[in-house]
Order: C-alpha cells, then structure tokens, then sequence
C-alpha cells in the first residue's frame, strides 16, 4: 500500500513528532530576547575590559576627545571649561 507524500503529512502531527525527536518550536519573541539577553552582556563585558585595558585616566581620555572634537569642528569652546576646574565646581552655582 503506498501513501503519497500529501496522506503522509496529513496524518502526521507535528508537535508530536517535535516532541518524539527531543525538540521544541521556538518563538520568535524567544529568539529576540535571547539575542537581546547577549547583547547586552557582550556591552557590559566590552565596557569592562576598555576600562581595565584603557591607556590614560578618564578626565585626561575626555579632555583629549574633546580636543579632538574642537579641531575637527573648527568651533572654539564655548563658556567656561568645567572639566579643567575639577568636580567641585563642575556644575554652575543658580543664579536666583
């Protein structure tokens, strides 16, 4: 007695043969939270080791960016330079 491929399907159930060969349908919504999940361990892990592995302290690295960003652009600064004068007086008193 011979099926065709189309009976066959049919009387298949695929969540039973899934299930019989030790696999499970994924979601979608799964997949992109799982991929979400990664990500964000890969930022957090490559923040790590770039502070671990960084050449020069963080005001000296910031300044010279900054220096950097002001010669690309051609803009003078602007105001006072609040970095230079140190974290005790990096945000301007109100003036009321």
């Amino acid at each position: 007695m011979a099926m065709s491929w189309k009976a066959m399907k049919g009387m298949l159930d695929r969540e039973l043969l899934l299930k019989r060969m030790g696999l499970e349908e994924r979601s979608p919504a799964g997949d992109f939270f799982t991929g979400l999940g990664l990500f964000s361990v890969g930022v957090l892990v490559g923040a790590g080791l770039g502070m671990m592995f960084a050449p020069r302290r963080g005001e000296d690295l910031r300044a010279m960016m900054t220096d950097a960003w002001r010669q690309r652009t051609g803009k003078p600064a602007q105001g006072p330079d609040y970095q230079a004068m140190g974290a005790e007086t990096a945000m301007p008193s109100p003036a009321h």
